[in-house]
């Protein structure tokens, strides 16, 4: 039934080609590789149920990230959203963030927004600041005066990796 027409017929759609088994699986979003660079836009969650704790962890998202789980590690992004049940026990580095649970460690970002619900216990290095009526604030404000002190670091080859950490 599907076998009308030659197999040279250029108005027939052609079958997509199978892949190679030497390039791997092709991820969702269209990326050869899972450590390459990030290309789309979206929004990682630490969920509620999760829990990451460990020594000198660092947590890198190329974009969105909403905790509402508990970090015990440092967190660098895009834009961090630290919701009503997330914690985050460390220093939070982003373009954008936004405390909502509580942070127990340094935030550095161009804007900081702590909305009522949250409590921080550390320092805050910023370009804008933004407290809410009802915030909990314990620690010292700073306006940075050069940008590149509050500037994330987004590039993961620049991290040690845990090879290079071990110590034998």
């Amino acid at each position: 039934m599907f076998s009308r027409g030659s197999s040279s017929d250029p108005s027939l759609p052609k079958p997509p080609s199978p892949p190679s088994a030497l390039s791997g699986p092709t991820p969702s979003n269209g990326r050869a590789s899972p450590f390459g660079p990030a290309t789309s836009l979206g929004t990682s969650v630490i969920g509620t149920d999760l829990a990451i704790l460990g020594e000198k962890i660092t947590i890198i998202s190329q974009n969105k990230l909403q905790i509402d789980g508990d970090v015990r590690g440092d967190v660098t992004g895009k834009q961090v959203v630290i919701g009503e049940e997330g914690s985050v026990v460390g220093t939070v580095c982003a373009e954008q963030i936004e405390v909502r649970g509580g942070v127990r460690g340094a935030i550095k970002a161009h804007s900081v927004t702590l909305h009522p619900t949250s409590v921080v216990e550390g320092d805050i290095f910023h370009q804008t600041l933004s407290i809410s009526e009802g915030a909990q604030f314990d620690g010292r404000v700073r306006r940075a005066k050069d940008a590149a002190e509050i500037t994330p670091n987004l590039d993961v080859s620049s991290y040690p990796s845990p090879a290079q950490t071990v110590s034998g």
